[in-house]
């Protein structure tokens, strides 16, 4: 049996706000390194704080409590001395709704390339490229690359902040909701992009609705009002749980 490498391991993560709310609470768990992890429960439940705890975005709001572990390469991520822009390239996050740069398509790309220090011009359309094809967008768009980024349709400027997300070789990349605006044909191609990408990044995901989550998921973890109820293989949490908040929520009980 191949032994599971692990990409992020999470040690009793709390995170409380300046206003008293408690977002998370003790948080323990394992991403396993080349699957989809699916984060997943009821909406306020402290999923997107947990996104964006991972790169250390956090860092951007009003805490007044942000305590455990979270190792990444054998680095405890909340320790003051993490270089965060550094790990925000690591860890690529993708939100729900698209905010592309008030740029070209290209610039878009290539924008966040040209800040990370590269400046060999031929490497750069190089890689804009890859990127959008990663993101199976090159063949909408090929011809059209120095027009303003906010002429693309919804769905295909979702797709753009995630090729914007690839470009820069992330090891993980996390994505909030990122179909929830989208149309199906457009939600099918996100879907498509992620069970291909995670051959070469490890996904985690909070998803749309239940029947995304049962879709995607090799893993998945059930968070309720900050808490992990429950976490497993996706086979397991969707068809076998063991907790009944998790069987009442997978049901359409609550939620």
């Amino acid at each position: 049996m191949v032994k599971e490498e692990k990409a992020l391991i999470l040690r009793n993560l709390k995170v409380q706000y300046s206003d008293g709310l408690e977002s998370l609470r003790g948080i323990n768990l394992e991403v396993i390194k080349n699957n989809i992890t699916v984060f997943f429960g009821p909406a306020g439940g402290g999923k997107s704080t947990l996104l964006r705890t991972l790169n250390r975005l956090i860092d951007l709001d009003d805490i007044s409590q942000l305590e455990g572990e979270i190792l990444f390469h054998d680095k405890n991520l909340l320790d003051p001395d993490i270089d965060v822009v550094k790990l925000r390239r690591q860890i690529g996050i993708v939100f729900s709704r698209p905010i592309p740069l008030p740029l070209s398509i290209y610039q878009n790309i290539s924008y966040g390339l040209e800040m990370s220090g590269e400046k060999d011009k031929i490497k750069i359309k190089n890689e804009v490229e890859q990127a959008l094809r990663k993101a199976y967008l090159w063949e909408e768009v090929f011809d059209r690359l120095d027009d303003p980024a906010n002429t693309l349709s919804g769905g295909q400027q979702q797709r753009l902040c995630l090729a914007r997300t690839l470009a820069l070789k992330p090891e993980i990349i996390m994505l909030d909701e990122p179909t929830s605006a989208l149309d199906p044909v457009s939600t099918a191609k996100i879907e498509s992009f992620l069970l291909e990408a995670k051959k070469e990044y490890t996904v985690i995901l909070v998803p749309h609705n239940i029947s995304q989550a049962a879709r995607m998921a090799d893993y998945a973890a059930f968070i309720l009002q900050g808490e992990l109820i429950e976490y497993g293989t996706g086979t397991e949490i969707f068809t076998r749980p063991k907790d009944k908040r998790t069987q009442d929520y997978v049901e359409g009980r609550f939620g």
